[in-house]
């Protein structure tokens, strides 16, 4: 293939979520997100792209006409997001302290300095960094 446009590669996590103005909210308090895009219908349905420090994701409210569940709806989630910064302890503490539940508590193991909590939403979070770092 002879293309001569170079085309950036990018995988951006998307959470479906109940209340996405109160889980946008969330974000910005537990991990201090930046919210860069927002779109809001009538009803108060968001679509949203997040920065946590220029790691991005979006999150938009569940639709299940489109396919489009939350944890909640489903009974738990699938995916779970790591969360790679330079002072895990620290950032697990926010979350916490902003309403997340702390599953398991940061320590170390297998390399890393990780702990886990689960968002008010059901989506789980692996917040740490690799010991070498």
């Amino acid at each position: 293939m002879t293309d001569k446009t170079s085309i950036a590669c990018a995988l951006l996590p998307w959470l479906s979520v109940r209340n996405g103005a109160k889980a946008v909210e969330f974000y910005k308090s537990a991990f201090g997100a930046r919210e860069v895009y927002r779109v809001e219908d009538a009803a108060g349905s968001v679509v949203s792209r997040l920065s946590l420090e220029g790691a991005e994701f979006w999150l938009s409210d569940e639709s299940p006409e489109h396919g489009n569940f939350s944890p909640e709806s489903l009974g738990g989630g699938s995916v779970k997001m790591l969360f790679i910064v330079s002072d895990p302890d620290a950032m697990f503490a926010a979350a916490v302290a902003a309403g997340a539940k702390s599953i398991h508590a940061v320590k170390e193991g297998h390399g890393w300095r990780v702990g886990r909590v689960a968002d008010p939403f059901g989506h789980h979070w692996e917040i740490g960094r690799p010991l070498d770092s």
